[in-house]
């Protein structure tokens, strides 16, 4: 019997419910109350928070935000631009390729959990919600307001698997987990984006230098904040924001315009980072720069070997120990066993060749074997480094390294009779003894980065992609894994030789204790291995950015004290559930991982496919 259906039961629209739990707010009236308590939120940030100045940043003044109202401000502007936007205001609209929804959703919670964690870091530095003047709970209010406008706002509903009841607990359990999350997920989901519109190539350019611009301008704000509570803001902040930014689908578009241009991408990306130390009015925070430069340098060597070859290596740090340690040697310093002093570039090239080499005489033996075995064998060796420079002090061993007390007084490195060890003036700017070496790092870095592109998109990185997705179809195919395999493992040690002859003359000294596989202070194997995968395998910009934030955060985080690993953990872990591919994902990878989440039948687009991130 053939059922007809009426046309009044054609023209409903279907409806998607809100996420359980949430109260039903008609589309219309949320998306104006999240929009009005978006630009509430931002006169809010204009009205005194607290009666005193005791609260860093002096929340006191009317008419002019200071310290965590910037921040609230600045996640209560782009809530009311996306809102503003999802009402197609022209000129606004354009901000929001991919719909505004799950964006908008972003940045209300941004602007709410970065106010209401003011609110209660307030209370608890001063004494109790007393201290709050009637601007903090305007704000708190607004910024609530805007959350929960912006909650009732449609969803995708996504695809969810049904629980059978013949299954043990433990299964059922795991299925409605898995269901609450993807249900989640569904209630922040982006719209499928139209593909980026092409524009005229100097407007993406203008685009890119944007966006470069913004870049630096947060990262050196966030260097440099003065107190604990406003870079817990910050991050809170940032973190959201870019989420938003990111279902809106700016990021994607931003990342096409790219991939269009990459090599106005890469001078533009250099010439920002060396515009950092032009920023700071001292030394100090160029010399987090330095070191960040030489966790992202080693990261992006240990990326050819785990992102690009698929080789698990636990014991990279040891590489860079090698480079320091045999830079140091030839360096000139009276605690060196050899009576030698190298220019740099002899040093250089020393501190690489004996990484190199290494990563020769440690390959040759073990790579043969595959994952696990792989890992710990490469544990192995990074341990046997370490305790080997320990016990060198000509009573447990040969008199080479000093034993636990390392290799001291190196000395600063002079180029063409540039002195890296004092002042300089350049353009009117006092550039310190850090900054020359992030200048320094910055050329290696860039070196880095070119050899790791010519590599990728060789022939010998084909072969390495093709071994990491099927060692066995690889070498039936006719590629020698082996050979492979060393290569790749031979020039990431080489790479990581180069960043550790810097570091050894940045920290005067080289310690067998700098080199392990885990401790509370980067680079180590642990957190190198955690850059690579928390930034993206097999990009270029991914293990940078992953480098830099796993330096800054702990760096930042000290007042913690024994809680800041916790902290720290628990941050990963939280970011590997929600987004395992990385910050930076490679496209591949990243349709790999979320493959569960497309519909029954549903393919992911060949243009997808085809693009292999930057």
């Amino acid at each position: 019997m053939t059922t007809h259906t009426t046309t009044a039961d054609n023209a409903q629209p279907h409806k998607e419910k809100p996420p359980t739990g949430l109260i039903p707010i008609p589309v219309g009236p949320a998306r104006a109350l999240a929009t009005g308590g978006g630009i509430l939120t931002v006169v809010s940030a204009f009205l005194a928070w607290t009666w005193t100045a005791a609260f860093p940043g002096d929340l006191t003044v009317y008419g002019y935000p200071g310290g965590l109202q910037w921040l609230v401000l600045i996640a209560g502007a782009l809530t009311a631009l996306l809102g503003l936007a999802s009402y197609g205001v022209k000129g606004i609209r354009t901000i929001a390729p991919a719909g505004t929804d799950a964006a908008l959703k972003y940045a209300a919670l941004a602007a709410f959990a970065t106010a209401w964690y003011t609110l209660f870091a307030i209370s608890d530095k001063l004494g109790g919600l007393a201290n709050l003047e009637p601007g903090g709970w305007i704000a708190g209010i607004v910024t609530l307001t805007a959350f929960i406008g912006a909650l009732a706002l449609p969803f995708q509903r996504p695809h969810t698997y049904p629980v059978d009841e013949e299954d043990s607990a433990w299964e059922q359990f795991k299925h409605r987990t898995r269901n609450a999350s993807t249900i989640f997920k569904g209630a922040f989901a982006a719209e499928t984006p139209a593909p980026p519109r092409k524009l005229n190539s100097y407007l993406e350019i203008l685009i890119i230098i944007a966006a470069l611009a913004t870049g630096l301008l947060v990262f050196t704000y966030g260097i440099g904040t003065e107190y604990d509570e406003l870079f817990i803001g910050f991050l809170i902040t940032v973190g959201f924001c870019f989420a938003a930014l990111s279902k809106a689908g700016l990021v994607a578009q931003v990342s096409t315009y790219t991939a269009r241009h990459r090599h106005v991408t890469l001078v533009g990306a250099f010439l920002a980072a060396a515009a950092f130390p032009f920023t700071q009015n001292d030394d100090q925070y160029a010399t987090i720069g330095v070191y960040i430069l030489i966790f992202a340098t080693v990261a992006l060597g240990l990326n050819i070997v785990v992102g690009l070859a698929g080789l698990l290596d636990l014991g990279y740090v040891a590489f860079l120990g090698v480079g320091a340690y045999a830079a140091s040697m030839v360096s000139g310093t009276p605690s060196s066993p050899f009576d030698v002093h190298l220019p740099f570039w002899g040093a250089i090239l020393v501190g690489a060749g004996a990484s190199l080499v290494f990563g020769v005489l440690i390959g040759a033996p073990t790579l043969r074997l595959r994952g696990d075995y792989l890992a710990i064998v490469t544990l192995g060796f990074g341990e046997i480094f370490r305790l080997a420079a320990n016990n060198s002090d000509g009573s447990s061993g040969p008199d080479i390294t000093n034993g636990s007390n390392g290799i001291s007084s190196i000395p600063n490195l002079k180029i063409f009779g540039f002195d890296f060890g004092v002042e300089h003036t350049i353009a009117g700017f006092t550039i310190g003894r850090f900054a020359n070496y992030f200048f320094l790092m910055l050329l290696i870095t860039l070196v880095v980065v070119l050899v790791f592109r010519r590599s990728e998109n060789s022939r010998i990185g084909r072969a390495w992609v093709a071994i990491r997705e099927d060692e066995t179809a690889a070498l039936a195919m006719g590629i020698n894994g082996f050979r492979v395999k060393l290569i790749a493992f031979a020039l990431g040690a080489s790479l990581a030789g180069l960043a550790g002859t810097v570091q050894a003359h940045v920290t005067y000294t080289v310690t067998p204790e700098q080199y392990q596989f885990a401790n509370s202070v980067p680079p180590n194997s642990a957190f190198l291995l955690a850059a690579v995968v928390l930034g993206g395998m097999g990009t270029i910009s991914g293990p940078l950015v992953g480098a830099a934030l796993l330096y800054l955060i702990p760096n930042k985080l000290q007042f913690l004290g024994d809680y800041q690993l916790f902290a720290f953990g628990l941050a990963l872990v939280l970011l590997m559930r929600f987004r395992p591919e990385g910050l930076i994902p490679n496209r591949r990878r990243q349709l790999e991982f979320h493959e569960a989440e497309l519909s029954p039948g549903e393919t992911p687009p060949p243009a997808a496919l085809s693009k292999t991130g930057v």
